[in-house]
């Protein structure tokens, strides 16, 4: 279980009288009071939901100016096309986060957008993510390139071994400025983005003839042996420094080239450094990994093979693990309960199988509380196997529970009230990673690096990201929307 906390100090009800009930007004009323209400947003960047009557999301925007933006929707000259035109029928309310940045604004937007789905959003459903920044560490002479799966896990289930112990910078929010950026800095650090594997001292590199970029100078053509491997990895090193620190001298280098060159009347070359330019300004609009904007790119997964087999060993089971079926119990302040269930086939991520459950068994309970993670976890396990305590359906090979022997017996309870039972039920404690069984009562504590705990872990830690799908997004902001 989770606690999502720390609210944002601002929603737009803050400002708005009691919204009256859906039905209760007409076009021309609702959309004024849309108006007011939005004309009290902050002059500040961040995102916002459009609602309907019964809290379902419709439509998520990013806005630079949220006060601007949300209320030009509300204006009678406001065309927004025949598709979105539809949506000003049903909004019933809205609600906005402010981000720091701009940028940040356009990770949320697409954070958003990939985990509700709203009906009148067209772009961003598909599972296409911002890029990131690659430079390989295990080569002789590391290269530069831009990828979108920065864990490097194929389809297959196989890993590409350029990603393994790389620098990984990113994601950038705009692709274009990255690559032009990156064309930039080639010129100056002269690195590689060749897919060539180049060993040092291999015999062949003496007799390999280099590409075009190290006739413009912009590669030591490491290919060849041109450059030492100690000399070329100190360019990279300095290349990452850039990256990492201010880029201020750089830019004033690349600005007072483009003053020349337009006193020079060489306006095409002052453009194009005008380009770098910009380009380079930004590439400061990017999030690192730790912010978890892209987690369904960024979780790296272990060998499914080698897990799967690890697991069944350390359970005593004599059967091939092939499905395993994690939960997990979260709630906004202790309201808004919900739970996810997320499904790994032979030891990789199934999201067609993924599931979100509202929780409805109570509402008040005693004391004053709002959750019960216990009466929670009862009833979405209840929910999820009513047709497999039938028998109606099969079981999975494993089914996993976020927590420690509370949470496990809270689904046994569940189990109990049903004909058929499950083949296997455990639970995962987070501080110590035990592993409960119902079979004994002595937790099983396996090594930090077995493939077997790393597999229930990742599927512990993506139904916790799947049932926080908002808090990922807004770090620990609390929000809730269908």
């Amino acid at each position: 279980m989770t606690e999502i906390d720390d609210p944002i100090p601002f929603k737009p009800n803050d400002y708005a009288q009691e919204i009256p009930a859906w039905g209760s007004e007409d076009y021309t009323d609702r959309i004024k009071r849309l108006h007011t209400t939005a004309r009290d947003l902050p002059l500040k960047p961040g995102v916002y939901l459009m609602k309907d009557h019964r809290g379902v999301v419709l439509y998520v925007g990013k806005a630079t100016k949220l006060r601007d933006r949300v209320s030009s929707y509300f204006l009678p000259s406001t065309d927004l096309g025949p598709r979105k035109n539809k949506m000003l029928d049903e909004i019933h309310t809205f609600e906005v986060f402010k981000t720091d940045t701009a940028w940040e604004a356009l990770l949320a937007e697409n954070r958003l957008i990939k985990d509700i789905k709203p009906r009148f959003n067209a772009a961003q459903k598909d599972d296409r993510t911002y890029p990131y920044l690659v430079i390989t560490n295990n080569e002789d002479y590391p290269r530069v390139f831009v990828s979108r799966n920065p864990t490097g896990i194929k389809a297959d289930g196989s890993k590409d071994k350029r990603l393994s112990n790389a620098s990984i910078l990113g994601p950038f929010t705009s692709p274009g400025a990255l690559r032009t950026a990156i064309d930039a800095l080639q010129s100056v650090f002269k690195f590689r983005t060749c897919s060539l594997d180049i060993e040092e001292g291999d015999p062949k590199n003496k007799f390999f003839r280099p590409c075009l970029l190290a006739s413009i100078g912009k590669c030591t053509a490491p290919c060849n042996e041109s450059i030492s491997k100690e000399l070329y990895r100190e360019d990279i090193s300095r290349f990452l420094r850039f990256f990492k620190t201010k880029r201020s001298t750089m830019i004033r280098e690349l600005e007072k080239e483009m003053s020349e060159a337009s006193a020079k009347m060489d306006f095409e070359q002052a453009a194009v450094l005008r380009d770098q330019v910009t380009a380079l300004r930004k590439i400061d609009n990017r999030a690192s990994t730790a912010d978890q904007w892209q987690p369904e790119a960024e979780i790296s997964y272990i060998d499914p093979i080698k897990g799967c087999q690890s697991l069944a060993r350390a359970l005593d089971i004599t059967t091939q693990i092939r499905c395993v079926e994690g939960f997990d119990i979260a709630h906004l302040q202790g309201g808004e309960t919900v739970a996810s269930k997320v499904c790994f086939i032979d030891g990789r991520p199934f999201k067609q199988e993924y599931r979100r459950f509202r929780i409805k068994s109570f509402t008040n309970l005693p004391g004053g509380r709002a959750n019960d993670d216990f009466q929670s976890m009862r009833e979405v396990i209840s929910r999820r196997y009513r047709d497999a305590g039938a028998g109606q359906e099969l079981y999975p090979d494993v089914i996993l529970i976020d927590g420690g022997i509370g949470q496990l017996h809270a689904a046994m309870d569940a189990f109990e009230q049903l004909e058929v039972k499950p083949p296997m039920v455990i639970s995962l404690a987070k501080k110590e990673e035990l592993i409960y069984r119902t079979d004994t009562d002595e937790p099983l504590r396996l090594g930090r690096n077995n493939p077997g705990l790393r597999l229930l872990q990742q599927v512990r830690d993506e139904s916790h990201r799947f049932a926080q799908h908002y808090h990922h997004v807004l770090r620990r902001k609390r929000t809730l929307g269908e």
